[in-house]
């Protein structure tokens, strides 16, 4: 593959361009120096904290709220778009307001206040909050909701002041929504002073699991592993018909094994494979989509997974090895479903591979390398062993340090590593004012009950679908709870996808599964089910337009239509959007769910197969030879007998698709 030109500062343009979390603003020289440092003090707290010190879980998660959103006002600005700004007016320092000087400073005092407050004085102040505490918790809410307006956008807060509103207006709620509402102070009492809102899980888990992993990503990529992942992926794919495509898909699936950022892994891996696939002859928007809808397998490729997968952890009650077998046959039904397009759209096309040239060599790489795979080495064995993902991931950052010092050729020297933990720490605090934000949501949440109510929406809203199409043909062959769970199923899949279009996919994952598990529990779903089926469709969102950020990015590279570029990033993953319905119904897939049964996993196995490789054969008109509109839809259809449950559907299924088969492979043209 021909080399690419593109620098590390022209990836980091491209990543602060498309993706709003990283939208930062330009600081003079001297704060810029003040705030690298502020940076990477906060990598080397979590890092002790974590890993070696004794702090308490509120103090904790209160420093970390102090650096997170207290940063936040300095480093994102009012507006977005303000790579250019200059601010040099008289209430300004080093192009920073006063006014975001003094937010930085309220942040840092009432997220301290309380976590430094005698134990037996907060437990005495629980319920009986005094002016102070009010006050307190007042300013670290709003200032919590501006913050997460700059860093992730203003949908978050939006929802937020909703969920503030239906809190204390309880009373005029509609219907089932209807509570007995609460006082502001009562608000503060349960948002700020109990662990049930901004001090909650979303924060701690943010403090004590995902920092360090983002940081491990960081520092993985530096020493080289990013480059062995692309390298090791030309090797094995490049070659074949079409390779340049193949080595995308590989490329971002080994880059998802220490990345859990879509337009992250979309960048750093579309710098290279994005051109080279334009170059064999691949449409512009194909090849970004293509990069695109890779790259946010990221996301649910083990053992990072995005951030979600720690919040998991800690509202199941399980180890993370278990969470990461979980994800692991629906994450290579993902990349198998991209594969199948690839593939069908380079004989359609009829493009080349790379050539025995534009191949790296072996043994060149391994020796370069090869050290850079012990990290995650590291990593993955202590996650096996039953380590806590915080232990993992301290001794795998250790592991990144001491390969960068020993690699012979590119070591990371002292101000390299200095920069590495200033990256990871600012990589951290969109995310992490979005779960400080998202902790005001959970506390609603836990204050009046909303998840079981809109629940029962929810239900209420399937069951009367379901009675409305229970008596047409064919769908009146199902039963009404059959049908009942379908149809909640859907809406909550269109509920993650468009939440999760405005925010992170953390926080919405957060957010809707506090209303879908209670609902899919009353349907007898596995809580492992409910909670992957919300994880999915919220990382769906990266590539379904209209706010496609993944794909968006990956047309900037290819300089292609975005729109074009995300439908299409949607059409080649479909399979994430069909893979969720194929584990709710045959929660085998999973591996680790109550009921597992290796016959019914085997069988889900090669149902889920053929059926995305029909659904790739669909979409892409091709298989042998071009096929006509009527056999793309039948093909498409039939697909879904196939990913159905039960051995009975792909006997059906395969007696469907019999005659395509035989004109495909038997009838000359």
């Amino acid at each position: 593959m021909e080399k690419n030109s593109t620098s590390i500062e022209d990836l980091k343009k491209f990543e602060e361009k498309y993706d709003p979390q990283l939208s930062f603003r330009k600081l003079g020289p001297k704060l810029s120096i003040i705030v690298t440092t502020i940076l990477v003090s906060m990598s080397l707290y979590h890092f002790w904290a974590s890993g070696f010190g004794l702090v308490r879980e509120v103090l904790h998660r209160g420093i970390h709220i102090a650096y997170v959103i207290g940063l936040v006002f300095i480093v994102f600005s009012w507006k977005k778009n303000t790579e250019n700004e200059t601010n040099k007016t008289l209430f300004s320092f080093q192009n920073v307001s006063v006014l975001d000087y003094i937010f930085a400073i309220l942040t840092v005092t009432s997220a301290l206040y309380l976590p430094l407050l005698p134990s037996e004085i907060l437990a005495a102040r629980v319920g009986n909050p005094e002016l102070i505490d009010v006050a307190m918790g007042s300013v670290l809410i709003l200032l919590t909701l501006e913050a997460a307006r700059r860093s992730v956008g203003p949908t978050l807060p939006i929802i937020s002041i909703i969920f503030i509103l239906f809190a204390i207006f309880g009373p005029y709620a509609p219907g089932a929504l209807k509570h007995g509402g609460t006082s502001w102070l009562g608000f503060v009492n349960h948002i700020y002073i109990t662990n049930q809102g901004v001090y909650g899980i979303a924060v701690g888990v943010m403090a004590q699991y995902v920092f360090l992993f983002i940081l491990f990503g960081v520092l993985a990529t530096r020493v080289g592993l990013g480059k062995l992942f692309i390298d090791l992926a030309m090797l094995l794919a490049g070659r074949y018909s079409g390779g340049p495509a193949k080595v995308a898909i590989f490329s971002s699936a080994f880059m998802g094994t220490i990345s859990g950022s879509s337009i992250a892994n979309t960048v750093t891996t579309g710098s290279l494979t994005i051109p080279a696939m334009k170059k064999i002859g691949y449409p512009s928007h194909f090849s970004g989509a293509v990069e695109a809808a890779s790259s946010t397998g990221g996301q649910i490729t083990p053992p990072i997974l995005g951030a979600a997968a720690f919040i998991m952890v800690e509202y199941l009650g399980l180890p993370l090895k278990d969470i990461l077998a979980a994800a692991l046959l629906p994450a290579l039904f993902h990349y198998f479903g991209i594969f199948i397009m690839v593939h069908l759209e380079a004989k359609k096309l009829g493009l080349r591979g790379l050539n025995q040239k534009e191949l790296p060599k072996f043994f060149e790489i391994m020796k370069d390398n090869w050290l850079s795979l012990l990290p995650l080495i590291v990593l993955v064995y202590f996650i096996l062993a039953g380590r806590t993902p915080d232990f993992a991931a301290i001794y795998g950052i250790i592991a990144c340090v001491v390969v960068g010092i020993l690699k012979p050729k590119n070591k990371l020297n002292f101000i390299d590593l200095w920069n590495c933990l200033a990256s990871g720490a600012k990589n951290t605090l969109a995310v992490g004012a979005a779960a400080t934000c998202v902790g005001i949501i959970v506390g609603v949440v836990t204050l009046t009950g909303v998840g079981f109510r809109l629940g029962f929406v929810v239900l209420q809203t399937a069951g009367d679908i379901g009675n409305f199409f229970s008596n047409i043909w064919p769908i009146s062959y199902f039963s009404f709870d059959q049908l009942k769970l379908f149809f909640s199923l859907v809406l909550i899949a269109i509920s993650c996808i468009v939440m999760g279009a405005g925010i992170p996919t953390t926080a919405t994952y957060i957010i809707l599964v506090a209303v879908a598990a209670p609902a899919l529990a009353q349907l007898n779903i596995e809580p492992l089910v409910a909670h992957f089926f919300v994880f999915y469709y919220g990382v769906l969102a990266d590539i379904t337009p209209p706010v496609a950020l993944a794909a968006y990015a990956a047309s900037g590279i290819a300089k292609s239509n975005p729109f074009k570029t995300g439908n299409t990033a949607f059409r080649l993953g479909i399979a994430k959007a069909l893979v969720p319905f194929v584990f709710v119904y045959s929660p085998s897939l999973l591996l680790i769910t109550n009921d597992f049964d290796l016959i019914k996993l085997t069988v889900t196995v090669l149902g889920t197969l053929m059926g995305i490789g029909l659904i790739g054969i669909a979409f892409t008109g091709y298989w042998i030879k071009p096929l006509k509109t009527f056999e793309q839809w039948f093909l498409g259809l039939a697909a879904l007998l196939f990913v159905a449950p039960g051995l009975n559907s792909m006997i059906v299924g395969l007696i469907a698709i019999s005659p395509t088969i035989y004109f495909q492979f038997f009838k000359k043209v």
